[in-house]
């Protein structure tokens, strides 16, 4: 039956809406769209348009909208010719339309899924990585073996086939790398030797140690980032990826990956990836350590006690081997008074020493002296089940009975035997023979043996020395002669020696029990020494914070049970200590800790954590103001002089206070912000209390924000020079610049060491911001000093501690081609006196180099004149303060300059006067002879390029 035209239609229409819920995008679905409204005959053209956009209206064509795209965010737009669009195909386009939309939806909402699960499988990629990495910590396996795993484990998340790990140890400033797998690298480093850090000046493993950040980038990238201070060792790689692994925001190592390959580039994605993940790799490698050293531990306290313990085991196998012995003896004798058959002495005999060793192969042999024949009264054997009596011959019993002595025998044995002629071949060959001969009186009378014929039982020297003892009991027992006193005799023998062997194993015992409790004493010593201070007795740093920790958990499960933590530091200690001697110190630092536990309730710690300092936790706290009180009755009771030996000695203390609050969530964190607060009680006046507040965590966290930014500066460097002229006073003419220290903050704009420089110091960024100058000043030295300038660079007494100082600021110089003579050296008074020989040493060598030395703020130290003929210095720099003076009526700073002026005029030393701010200083000046000085009178401080762009002199004002 042919279907008509319009059932054709329906099923076309059918397979086109099927077609249409399986395309796998939203081109697909307008093909098929376009398919099925040709099969209804529609005459129009689809397009898509982006949602929000308007198409200009037409009146030859209507525009309608059949579907949205939400992944794509258009519409599939159908334009028809005007006016040919009827009713029943507008409800035709508006179900396809509908269709169609239907189907874009699922096709959105598939590709949302499917992005879902890719970053839900990435998370889950990652914490399975996390956990591998968490159990690697506590595996079995060594070291190297948890590095192979972590390799693998970060290989899996990104790529990472060359990949090493470095560990920094700061107290050697050495770095190891225990683990180093680089396809490239011909040489790699061996995991057991440590590198001096220095050795590796400048390399990325270098930088990325001293930083503390992550570093990323090619090269050629790397290059421009850090500009002078990139060397490249090794082979050259594609790409390179390095993250650090900070303890307690220390640097202690590294993870490093590289790329050899053109076609792979590390990410910023892989690089935030490879710093949380480093996280946890550090974890690991301490809880690793940590875990290795508590096995070493363990593992000498499991091979002492293993020793201990196969020792006892040894001496109890002794007793349990003389136990039996000695009741297999026992039976023996009691057999020999039985009054059962000869046939079962032999069954019983045979039984006993079954009991002592392998005897399933077991024989008597008996000599009778008159026919000269050998007997075999009992037997019982594997292959030679019946022994028949046999004249005396040449066999192995013969043998034993005519040396009448042991014989154990192996097959190479009975060869040895055989070939000598002392035996003849007779019976089943054993694999191991052990026979004694049974002593009557003084000769041999019979034979006692025992075989195998398997490889699994054999015999040995021991059973050789038992059997021949047995052999002699049971040769007593045949006798049948000894009387029941030797007997007896033997017994009692026997049961002396077992029984001074129980007492020394029962001495043993006792020992062993008297070292274990020894080793436990030693141990719960061993703890307490571990958790408090020998000096004072009181709890240490370490039990402080377990009793604050429990404290802290207490208040986050109850915030009203409050706690206070009070943090002491003796005022003027070191006074005492150097003046009255470290045995006074002691005892003072004793009878503070006892002062301090008396002020105290019994449930409050007071524990001392080194040198003068003392923490106190105070529970029980129901008011904020119950710890100042608490403070002030220490400081009150510590007030009160001490009587040390024949000195009384007056002390004082300064307190910080730290409460709880929910912020916290460590215990150090309230012993710093009570350490904190101590020093502004210090800066208060000490002999006081202060209590931690938020105005001292904004400065804290000013400070540590201050720390990051400067040690991100040495980094970006932003630190530069600033140049203020050097004049002579008559003409103006500049005759040299002082380079000055200013930083480039991105958001606080342009600063003065007086800013910052307090900070660089306690920091350490000091020397490395003075060098970054350094560095700067010697590149524009030249273009600023012309031919017969010289540009001043300031270096402080901290720089003098290094024994290298001189030969770096030479080896600057010839790096950037510097004539010596531009450069003149800055120092003050004070770094003179530090450390006087090797100063002298170093400034010396400068000089005799051709640099220039002129001394800083002259006058307003020792002003000793002994040190200015011994040191080559070239230059005066009167301070500031003086020159202030000058102007003043009555003021001493024309004497104190003139008086200057006059010493450099006698020593043919030059004099720059510094801080001249107006004219009547200049001309004061001028009158007392000063011929050169700087100020904002001439100039302030400005950048290289400003200068290089004028002339070098200035004009009078």
């Amino acid at each position: 039956m042919t279907a008509c035209p319009a059932d054709s239609a329906v099923v076309a229409m059918h397979a086109a809406v099927e077609r249409l819920f399986r395309a796998a995008d939203a081109a697909s679905v307008a093909e098929i769209c376009e398919a099925m409204l040709r099969d209804l005959g529609v005459d129009g053209r689809l397009h898509w348009r982006l949602l929000g956009d308007t198409e200009p209206p037409s009146a030859e064509l209507t525009q309608l909208d059949l579907a949205e795209d939400p992944q794509g965010l258009r519409s599939l737009v159908l334009a028809l010719p005007t006016g040919t669009i009827s009713d029943p195909m507008r409800e035709n386009l508006s179900w396809i339309g509908r269709l169609v939309a239907c189907r874009l939806r699922q096709l959105a909402e598939t590709s949302r899924l499917y992005e879902a699960i890719s970053r839900l499988a990435l998370a889950e990629r990652l914490q399975r990585a996390l956990y591998a990495i968490a159990d690697q910590a506590g595996a079995e396996h060594n070291m190297t073996e948890m590095m192979h795993s972590l390799h693998a484990i970060l290989g899996s998340l990104m790529y990472a086939e060359n990949f090493y790990i470095a560990l920094y140890d700061a107290p050697t400033d050495t770095v190891r790398f225990p683990y180093y797998v680089d396809t490239m690298d011909k040489e790699p480093p061996s995991p057991d030797e440590a590198v001096l850090l220095q050795d590796m000046r400048y390399s990325l493993t270098w930088n990325l140690l001293q930083s503390g950040q992550a570093i990323m980038g090619s090269v050629a990238e790397l290059t421009e980032q850090f500009k002078g201070r990139f060397v490249l060792l090794g082979p050259v790689c594609e790409h390179w990826l390095g993250v650090p692994l900070l303890r307690d925001g220390r640097v202690v190592g590294g993870i490093v990956m590289q790329s050899y390959r053109e076609d792979t580039h590390y990410s910023e994605h892989d690089r935030e990836l490879l710093s949380y993940v480093a996280k946890h790799v550090q974890t690991a490698l301490e809880r690793r350590e940590a875990h290795e050293e508590l096995e070493r531990r363990v593992s000498s306290r499991t091979a002492a006690l293993r020793e201990a313990n196969r020792v006892l085991r040894q001496q109890v196998l002794q007793r349990q081997r003389g136990e039996r012995l000695q009741a297999a003896l026992f039976r023996i004798a009691e057999l020999a008074n039985a009054s059962e058959g000869i046939d079962n002495f032999y069954a019983a005999v045979h039984r006993v020493i079954g009991g002592l060793l392998y005897a399933r192969n077991f024989y008597i042999a008996l000599l009778d002296e008159e026919q000269k024949t050998l007997s075999f009264p009992y037997s019982v054997d594997e292959f030679d089940t019946v022994r028949l009596p046999r004249a005396h011959g040449r066999g192995v019993t013969e043998y034993v009975l005519r040396h009448a002595k042991p014989l154990l025998a192996d097959p190479a044995e009975f060869d040895r035997l055989q070939q000598m002629g002392e035996i003849t071949h007779r019976g089943s060959r054993s694999l191991c023979w052990l026979g004694v001969p049974l002593v009557w009186g003084d000769r041999a009378m019979g034979v006692l043996a025992v075989q195998s014929y398997s490889p699994e039982h054999t015999y040995d020297v021991r059973d050789q020395e038992l059997l021949t003892f047995v052999g002699y009991h049971v040769a007593n027992a045949l006798q049948r002669k000894h009387t029941t006193e030797s007997l007896k005799q033997a017994y009692a023998s026997l049961e002396r020696r077992v029984t001074e062997r129980t007492r020394a194993l029962a001495l043993a015992n006792r020992d062993l029990r008297e070292q274990i409790a020894e080793r436990e004493r030693v141990e719960r010593r061993l703890k307490y020494e571990t958790l408090h201070d020998s000096l004072t007795g009181l709890p240490n740093r370490t039990l402080l914070l377990q009793r604050l920790e429990q404290a802290l958990q207490r208040y986050h499960s109850d915030t009203q049970e409050l706690f206070a933590v009070l943090f002491i530091d003796l005022d003027r200690f070191k006074v005492i200590n150097d003046s009255v001697g470290h045995l006074v110190g002691d005892d003072l630092l004793f009878q503070v800790g006892g002062r301090i536990r008396a002020c105290l309730k019994t449930r409050d710690v007071v524990a001392r954590l080194g040198g003068d300092e003392f923490a106190v936790l105070a529970e029980g706290i129901t008011d904020p103001k119950m710890a100042m009180l608490i403070a002030e009755r220490i400081i009150d009771e510590l007030q009160t002089p001490f009587r040390l030996g024949a000195k009384e000695i007056f002390t004082s203390a300064s307190i910080g206070i730290a409460l709880p609050s929910p912020h916290y969530q460590r215990p150090e964190e309230l012993l710093r912000d009570a350490d904190a607060a101590m020093y502004r009680a210090k800066d208060e006046g000490r002999h006081r209390a202060a209590v931690f507040d938020d105005r001292l965590r904004r400065e804290a966290l000013s400070l540590l924000e201050m720390e990051g930014d400067l040690r991100r500066a040495l980094s970006r460097n932003e630190f530069v020079p600033f140049y203020q002229p050097i004049v002579a006073l008559q003409t103006g003419r500049t005759v040299g610049y002082e380079a000055l220290l200013r930083w480039r903050h991105p958001d606080r704009g342009l600063l003065t060491p007086g800013d910052f420089l307090a900070v660089a110091e306690e920091s350490g960024c000091a020397e490395s911001i003075d060098w970054q100058i350094f560095d700067q000043v010697c590149a524009q030295a030249e273009a600023l000093a012309g031919s017969d300038g010289f540009v001043s660079i300031n270096v402080s007494g901290r720089h003098f501690r290094s024994l290298d100082l001189d030969k770096r600021l030479l080896d600057l110089i010839e790096s950037h081609h510097v004539p010596p003579r531009c450069l003149r050296i800055e120092v003050t008074e004070r770094a003179l006196l530090e450390n006087a020989t090797q100063v002298k040493r170093m400034l010396d060598n400068l000089r005799s180099h051709g640099v220039s030395i002129a001394l800083d703020d002259f006058g307003t130290g020792y002003s000793s004149l002994s040190y200015l003929h011994q040191y080559p210095i070239e230059t005066l720099k009167i301070d500031r303060s003086f020159i202030v003076e000058l102007p003043r009526e009555g003021g001493h700073g024309a004497a104190v300059v003139r008086a200057i002026q006059a010493l450099a005029n006698s020593l043919q030393m030059q004099v720059i006067a510094e801080g001249i701010e107006d004219e009547e200083q200049r001309e004061a000046l001028q009158r007392i002879g000063c011929r050169y000085g700087q100020g904002f009178l001439f100039a302030t401080p400005k950048m290289a390029e400003v200068w290089l762009q004028r002339e070098h002199h200035f004009a009078l004002p």
